[in-house]
């Protein structure tokens, strides 16, 4: 008779080799379709993570089903290895989104982010101009700055500073509030001539729609704020899914005891 374990085991192993097709084929539909850097770079997580859940969830229904031993056995061992990542993945999670806040300012509805007040870790992924460089790609070409534009197009200067920004729209697609420019637009900003600006970012600023504060710290503040909201999100979905993964594996050692027994009982 077959244990409970088992079925167990085999069921919610099926359900995730359903779920790795279509995350598989998205990756490689993303391969196929991809025209930007930020395109490209989403593709090799999809891939990535639809082969390690179709080969996982093979070891599973295979080992669990048909009474393999060796395949179950495998399959508990990724599974141990797996709990061991995502505890020290939330750990790091919390670690390193424990600082850094937007500067609230008087007589204006958005923030200002300082790219100081973040995790040094945090602080030299942003600086590396590899990277900033495919950031700043992915950010231009989902037309972050464009949509800002547009939506706030028939603003005053005296409504814009009242408006709501998110992180990157104040970061990336307007001026620091210390350059003190002459509102014109959204995303033009009259400079005064002959003026020593503290704040580099004001030096940064460019009313091109390719340039904008896309080279400023404040932009890098910016992601890194939008960055630890969602890796805040993220690290309590990982506590769920930690639970989730320890019962399974307590499953699996069930039904990896059952084999063992059954073998030796044959």
């Amino acid at each position: 008779m077959v244990r409970v374990s088992n079925n167990l085991i085999g069921l919610l192993n099926f359900l995730t080799l359903i779920l790795s097709i279509p995350i598989l084929v998205t990756g490689i539909w993303l391969s196929k379709q991809a025209n930007t850097d930020c395109e490209r770079w989403l593709q090799r997580p999809f891939i990535v993570l639809g082969v390690f859940l179709l080969l996982v969830s093979v070891a599973g229904l295979v080992g669990a089903c048909c009474r393999v031993t060796w395949l179950l056995w495998l399959y508990l061992l990724v599974m141990f290895l797996l709990i061991l990542v995502v505890f020290a993945f939330t750990i790091f999670t919390f670690a390193v989104t424990n600082k850094g806040a937007g500067e609230v300012l008087s007589h204006r509805g958005y923030k200002e982010y300082r790219l100081g007040d973040y995790s040094n870790w945090l602080q030299n992924r942003v600086n590396n101009t590899h990277t900033w460089n495919r950031i700043r790609s992915c950010l231009q070409s989902g037309k972050l700055c464009s949509n800002f534009q547009t939506l706030f197009a028939n603003d005053t200067a005296q409504q814009f500073y009242a408006e709501n920004l998110s992180a990157l729209q104040s970061g990336c697609c307007k001026p620091s509030n210390d350059c003190n420019f002459v509102y014109q637009g959204p995303s033009i900003w009259n400079k005064t001539e002959g003026v020593n600006y503290s704040n580099p970012d004001c030096n940064a600023w460019d009313n091109d729609p390719n340039v904008l504060c896309f080279n400023c710290q404040s932009c890098k503040a910016g992601l890194l704020q939008n960055l630890k909201t969602d890796w805040k999100k993220v690290a309590v979905v990982n506590i769920i899914f930690l639970v989730f993964l320890i019962i399974v594996y307590s499953v699996g050692c069930c039904a990896f005891r059952n084999n063992r027994t059954d073998n030796w009982k044959y």
